[in-house]
């Protein structure tokens, strides 16, 4: 789906910690130390992504200092960051002990310098000396930031002091879940739940792959050392380099939450069908219908994403017809037997995977999104003809986004109706079941066994 980083400000941490957290979290501007190895390549990714709304892929790729490290530091520091991240509310509740007012905004890098020193000391077991020294050398190595030089070293050598007994008496799921995505989910799934889900979205993902060819599950599965899922998915729990698996350069597979690859299968039985893709990239639902035998329309609007699409369908030799257009307003000369539409949401389903999410998202941008996914349904409801089937997913967890905007569609269209989901013929998780009949994932389902993204996904036929 389509998850453009919305370059809002980062929510506040919540409020309840203490006064300083709150104010000591503006990220909004301040200087960080250029990028000389993993740890300051981390920092200056942090800083884009509370600071400006990046994602994680971009504040790294984006850094000419990550590019340039060796492979095993490019991997350290993006374990620093991701690391970070999920524990961004500990580690802020941490450096808050010690901080007795919080930073200007214009200092903000030598907050980003503790954030990242601090998970070294607190989750990585990183040497004292090795974190500390560091941090502080790279305040020093920045004009603004030098006179920080000593509070950088007091405080993380009380947090590398004090290490893990200093997280013992914090609520864990709930401070690193900020306040307004708890607020919003607690009402929905009720607070065990939701702890649930914070506790999952701490995890390491482990990978998932569908395979072009299902019916040679278990042979792909004994090569690659993967677990068959009751999906169709496989899973392998440490999996290294995607790219030097057995099949990746035959395209034999593509990457996919197992989460993800349940939408597309609603359709049913494709075969010989015209079948759109709406928000097609980066392209693992248009393999599926592809490879399930339909003839696909996939469109996106983005050119670098519709880029990522054609690349992705010529290294699985998969052919559809590409269009590069707004899926809004775009209409095709002939009606199509179904439709599926990937909408660009808020992706809190996703944040196990992408751990900047909660962070770089607020309240007021779901409304925003709730509009762009009602005129992409209505538009989807044009493209297909009578008795054809439109499938609606969004990796969010939020009803407004999911529920809601279905109730909203048949209100708007008698033409169409809901269709039930089976979710056991699905393999999916039998609570994935809604009352309405829809279908809806949890990072909290199948945890033990490595989880799943959260998911939504109503099945919706067009009467004839």
């Amino acid at each position: 789906m389509q998850n453009t980083p919305l370059n809002r400000l980062a929510p506040q941490i919540d409020p309840g910690i203490n006064a300083v957290s709150t104010a000591s979290n503006d990220t909004t501007t301040g200087p960080v130390p250029a990028a000389a190895d993993a740890r300051s390549a981390a920092v200056i990714a942090l800083q884009k992504i509370l600071g400006e709304g990046e994602t994680v892929e971009r504040s790294l790729d984006s850094s000419p200092g990550y590019r340039a490290l060796p492979t095993r530091e490019r991997a350290f520091a993006r374990l620093l960051l991701l690391t970070s991240l999920r524990r961004l509310g500990e580690i802020n509740a941490v450096i808050d002990r010690f901080m007795k007012q919080p930073l200007r905004p214009r200092l903000a890098g030598a907050r980003h310098v503790m954030q990242i020193g601090a998970c070294q000391l607190l989750f990585l077991d990183t040497p004292a000396h090795a974190a500390v020294s560091t941090a502080v050398d790279q305040v020093a190595s920045d004009r603004v930031l030098r006179p920080l030089k000593g509070l950088v070293n007091a405080v993380l050598r009380r947090i590398s002091e004090g290490r893990t007994s200093l997280l013992e008496d914090l609520d864990t799921d709930r401070i690193n879940m900020p306040d307004w995505l708890w607020h919003r989910l607690c009402p929905v799934y009720g607070e065990i739940t939701v702890r649930a889900i914070s506790a999952a979205n701490r995890r390491e993902p482990v990978l998932d792959l569908t395979l072009k060819s299902p019916a040679d599950k278990q042979e792909w599965a004994n090569r690659l050392g993967a677990a068959c899922l009751t999906s169709g998915s496989l899973r392998l729990e440490k999996a290294g380099r995607v790219e030097e698996l057995p099949g990746f350069a035959d395209g034999a597979w593509w990457v996919q939450d197992a989460a993800s690859a349940l939408p597309a299968r609603l359709l049913g039985d494709v075969t010989d069908c015209l079948v759109i893709d709406l928000c097609a990239a980066p392209g693992g639902k248009s393999a599926q219908l592809i490879a399930a035998g339909a003839r696909v329309t996939a469109v996106e609007r983005s050119a670098g994403r519709t880029r990522r699409l054609r690349e992705n369908l010529r290294r699985l030799s998969l052919d559809a017809k590409i269009v590069k257009a707004d899926a809004a307003t775009w209409r095709p000369k002939i009606l199509a037997d179904a439709v599926l539409l990937d909408a660009p949401c808020s992706a809190t389903g996703t944040m196990r995977r992408h751990p900047e999410v909660p962070w770089t998202r607020q309240a007021e941008d779901i409304e925003r999104l709730n509009k762009q996914q009602d005129e992409l349904l209505d538009a989807a409801c044009a493209m297909v003809k009578p008795g054809g089937r439109v499938v609606y997913t969004v990796c969010s967890l939020d009803p407004s986004e999911g529920e809601e905007r279905v109730s909203a569609l048949l209100a708007r269209h008698p033409d169409m109706a809901r269709e039930a989901v089976n979710a056991a013929a699905l393999g999916a998780p039998a609570e994935a079941a809604t009352a309405d009949g829809d279908l809806r994932t949890l990072p909290c389902y199948w945890a033990d066994t490595g989880g799943l993204d959260g998911f939504y996904a109503a099945c919706l036929r067009r009467s004839s």
